[in-house]
């Protein structure tokens, strides 16, 4: 990513710390396609044919992981505090980069959590929660309180008491105990029938099934530039550096 990428978004309507492995590896590219939008460079990708799924209900389907891009989630979408910058914001998450060196993350599988489907480690990862659970107390200076309707919004959804505990003082409810890391491979799936819900599954695991392991090794920032446009990948900060 190029100093220019990152000035052009210094005022963006919102930001998010992801994990998205290297752009332009297997993985990067593999799950761009499956989305149907590389994050970095903006342009829609064709997606992979799935037997027994139109392409325009494929779309649909996968309509809103494509929004945010190829990603996990360590510190969700939040708006910055008047008195701060993107630049500052960037030194944050270099700050916590520098205390953390790559580390190999296990195997990933295709499951479904609540209502969609996503690649969740095979097995619990202790790296995985903790450098999340960094991103979300290291940056919390960085993000401006919810606003009323934002948190009536999230409410709205079915929260557990923990959740909103934890909504009220991160900004995000499923974080620290309540996180799992996921990369996301399709929205809300519930009017979906059970046929299409296993065609998107099985396609999934051929689609992903051959890809090798992946390192942590990057903390990437995300914009979005204006209210509802899709995110960006606008810097990928290594860790140990």
């Amino acid at each position: 990513m190029t100093e220019a990428v990152f000035r052009r978004h210094r005022a963006a309507h919102r930001y998010a710390a992801y994990f998205a492995p290297t752009i332009g590896s297997a993985w990067w590219d593999t799950g761009s396609h499956w989305l149907g939008r590389c994050a970095a460079s903006g342009q829609p990708l064709p997606q992979p044919a799935i037997d027994g799924l139109p392409p325009a209900r494929q779309q649909a389907l996968t309509a809103a992981p494509r929004r945010y891009g190829w990603h996990a989630t360590l510190k969700a979408p939040f708006a910055l505090p008047s008195h701060l910058d993107a630049a500052s914001l960037r030194t944050g998450i270099r700050h916590i980069c520098k205390a953390w060196e790559p580390f190999d993350m296990p195997a990933l599988q295709v499951v479904r959590l609540d209502d969609f489907l996503a690649l969740v480690p095979v097995v619990p990862s202790r790296a995985l929660n903790a450098m999340a659970s960094a991103c979300v107390t290291g940056l919390h200076a960085f993000a401006a309180p919810l606003p009323p309707a934002e948190l009536q919004r999230r409410r709205a959804s079915g929260l557990t008491p923990e959740e909103d505990a934890l909504l009220q003082r991160w900004g995000y409810p499923f974080v620290l105990d309540r996180f799992r890391f996921h990369l996301s491979l399709t929205g809300s799936l519930r009017e979906a029938d059970e046929a299409e819900v296993q065609a998107l599954h099985d396609a999934a695991q051929r689609h992903f099934g051959a890809l090798p392991a992946q390192r942590f090794d990057a903390i990437s920032l995300f914009a979005e530039p204006e209210p509802r446009a899709d995110f960006v990948c606008i810097e990928q900060m290594a860790l140990g550096a």
